[in-house]
């Protein structure tokens, strides 16, 4: 069997989104999905993660990659090309422990979402032609290169096209249709020969494509690329690679939002005087759009183990059913008693938790719903998971998801 080594590159420093690869990502943190990717492919014999940072290592040995050594600092900057990281990491393999793959496969944490199959898809190529020293994921550019152009200095001279085409004088003016097919290279899969590696290059000369459709690529760069690329996850409708259980779509009929208090409703903090009354805070915000829900035929229950009555007092003001003193072990007993008893199936409920507690109901219904400050266990378990934290906005933020899907139905 051919050695395959998956790399999953991975620096602590990054100046747009700080600690970008162990950040959450659709319930789990970024670098999971690359190391998903590797684990899911029989042809990778092996994983590991380059990283100079201890907390991205043990959050990549979490999630099943090795992380044998920490990449020098020196091969860690800003301007650092793939080349010194991938060579570090053979040379130290080769030296410590005798190990030479044949093929080295990179990952990128930066693209994670994968169509199914794309490494096994990438490895084969390579594997199937003796002169590829590599393949690289590529998609059609959507931008076409022979209609871009060069501007002279200070702009007061004609411009020049980027690229004559042999055989049409003016490309820039011809039909798309007519032009060469252009394609742009993603971060999504890299399968080289290590030996191209060794000598010098992270892609040989002889470059074979894996075409990847155009709807898997993201480009990480800024938070509103990330939250992009999560609805993109929760909503596109892409058979893609998941760390841990595949996340399912919204249901298509909601009869019920389901709501956990503590953490969810609230920010989970609690104010106690000396005679030990307790207050919490609320998100005033969130019953503003439940009248939208029950327009549109969804109900609103809190379900919650907490036995204070500013359960049923915030329940009230928010103009929701609530039940609550359920035992810690016993709501996602609870909740399957109430939807028997009202005749609803458990597809057509949506629950919002953030505890483990909370992971019964999540298995049950037809959409869990995790806060983004949640628990690791809800996150993981979730199959959304908001951009706001409970208590800040984000039981307002999933009744907004839920109208607006209702209304594009």
């Amino acid at each position: 069997m051919t050695e395959v080594l998956a790399i999953i590159p991975a620096r602590g420093g990054s100046k747009g989104i700080p600690r970008k690869n162990i950040r959450d990502f659709s319930g789990a943190p970024l670098i999971a999905w690359s190391i998903a990717a590797a684990k899911q492919s029989p042809l990778v014999t092996r994983i590991i993660a380059s990283t100079d940072d201890e907390e991205i290592a043990a959050v990549a040995r979490e999630w099943g990659a090795e992380t044998p050594f920490l990449r020098p600092a020196e091969f860690a900057q800003d301007k650092t090309t793939d080349l010194p990281v991938f060579v570090h990491a053979l040379e130290w393999l080769a030296e410590h422990e005798n190990y030479r793959p044949e093929v080295v496969v990179q990952l990128r944490p930066t693209s994670p979402i994968r169509p199914v199959g794309c490494v096994d898809d990438a490895i084969r190529a390579l594997l199937a032609h003796p002169d590829a020293d590599s393949v690289r994921g590529v998609v059609p550019a959507g931008q076409n290169p022979h209609k871009m152009w060069r501007l002279p200095a200070g702009g007061s001279a004609p411009m020049k096209n980027l690229i004559d085409v042999e055989g049409i004088e003016e490309p820039y003016n011809a039909p798309r249709q007519s032009l060469p097919d252009i394609y742009w290279q993603t971060g999504h899969i890299d399968a080289i020969r290590s030996r191209v590696i060794s000598s010098g290059s992270m892609s040989g000369s002889n470059i074979y494509p894996l075409v990847i459709d155009p709807k898997f690529t993201v480009d990480l760069d800024n938070l509103n690329d990330w939250m992009r690329a999560e609805w993109l996850v929760a909503f596109g409708g892409l058979e893609i690679v998941w760390p841990g259980r595949a996340k399912r779509p919204l249901p298509e009929k909601i009869e019920l939002l389901v709501l956990d208090f503590d953490g969810v409703v609230t920010d989970n903090r609690v104010w106690v005087d000396e005679e030990g009354h307790e207050m919490v805070a609320a998100y005033r915000g969130d019953s503003m759009v439940i009248r939208n829900l029950r327009s549109l035929g969804i109900e609103v229950l809190i379900l919650s183990s907490e036995v204070n009555p500013v359960v049923a007092a915030r329940a009230r003001k928010m103009k929701v059913e609530a039940i609550h003193g359920v035992g810690l072990d016993d709501k996602a007993t609870v909740l399957k008693n109430v939807l028997e008893s009202r005749t609803i199936d458990p597809q057509r409920v949506v629950f919002v938790g953030n505890d483990i507690n909370d992971l019964g109901c999540f298995e049950m219904v037809g959409w869990a719903v995790a806060v983004a400050n949640a628990e690791p266990e809800a996150l993981r378990a979730a199959d959304f998971v908001t951009q706001r934290p409970g208590g800040h906005g984000a039981v307002r933020e999933i009744c907004n998801l839920l109208v607006a899907s209702k209304r594009n139905q």
